[in-house]
């Protein structure tokens, strides 16, 4: 089992998960972090510390797609070890609540450590 990120986290990145992750296996792209399956350790501290409820255990139903989108991305996207505020969105607030967010995803990677 493996823990992924799933689109109600794009265009929110808050990065409390980041801060928590003992393994460092948290990708950035410019509005969503990933996780890299390969690299999760099945701690699940991060889980809680999301406050969008954007991070899930890969055995909750409709998790495929969400394990291949983190394992793609984890791929091509820079590692993230530390937690950034000045870079959290402006404008998250207004994006918690909006669903099926995958539209708006940026291939574009982030700035990473």
């Amino acid at each position: 089992m493996t823990y992924i990120v799933n689109d109600k986290c794009i265009k929110c990145k808050l990065m409390d998960c980041v801060e928590v992750c003992p393994v460092d296996c948290f990708y950035e792209g410019e509005n969503m972090l990933v996780i890299k399956p390969d690299e999760c350790i099945d701690c699940g501290v991060c889980e809680p510390e999301c406050p969008t409820d954007a991070i899930k255990a890969d055995t909750e139903d409709d998790s495929t797609k969400w394990i291949e989108l983190n394992e793609k991305y984890s791929n091509l996207w820079p590692n993230i070890t530390k937690k950034r505020p000045d870079d959290v969105p402006q404008d998250e607030a207004k994006w918690r609540g909006v669903n099926d967010k995958l539209k708006y995803l940026s291939e574009k990677p982030g700035k990473g450590d």
